[in-house]
């Protein structure tokens, strides 16, 4: 039998009030560099959840006392990270509840920069197109494009069963989601 991690939370309002306290907080921000340049809590690091090396940020921490604070859009990612740092043996992770939509949502204080499309938006119009492509050409050209659809809807599923994208990593990784070091980089608009 094995045991599930209960991963710690905090709501968005009492970190705030940890912030103005005037206490150091390692508030780690773990969506796309294309996502936390739109919009993310003042005072957030960003560090993308597939580029988080444990050890290292642990081992460069400046007070290993205090929680690291993990925030991503919502919830999941901040989630994983927990999870990740407990399987790692660092239990001293936080995350916050809600993520930077209840951050926003309770106007706390943020930082706006370039408007993005959602990776989740975009994993939806990916999926959309890959089936109506694959319908269309197993309908128009060979019965065997079907597969297209068929595969992009078994990846689905496997997504919402694991809690796991492939399609959002892949999609994360492209040209219009990376930001350059001005701050700028490519990016879909909406």
């Amino acid at each position: 039998m094995t045991s599930k991690t209960t991963v710690r939370t905090i709501d968005s309002v009492e970190i705030q009030k940890l912030f103005d306290a005037g206490y150091e907080i390692d508030l780690i921000d773990v969506r796309t560099p294309a996502e936390f340049r739109e919009v993310h809590a003042v005072g957030a690091k960003n560090i993308p959840l597939d580029e988080i090396d444990v050890e290292q940020l642990i081992a460069g921490r400046k007070d290993e006392a205090e929680p690291l604070y993990f925030i991503c859009r919502s919830d999941s990612r901040g989630k994983k990270t927990c999870e990740a740092f407990h399987s790692a043996g660092c239990t001293n992770v936080i995350n916050v509840a809600g993520g930077t939509i209840a951050w926003d949502d309770l106007g706390l204080p943020v930082v706006r920069g370039k408007k993005t499309i959602s990776l989740e938006r975009q994993v939806r119009i990916a999926a959309g197109l890959l089936v109506v492509i694959g319908v269309a050409l197993g309908w128009g050209v060979h019965p065997g494009f079907s597969g297209i659809a068929a595969f992009v809807g078994a990846g689905l599923a496997f997504a919402g069963i694991t809690d796991s994208c492939g399609m959002a990593m892949i999609l994360a990784k492209m040209p219009w989601n990376q930001v350059t070091d001005d701050g700028t980089g490519v990016s879909c608009s909406t």
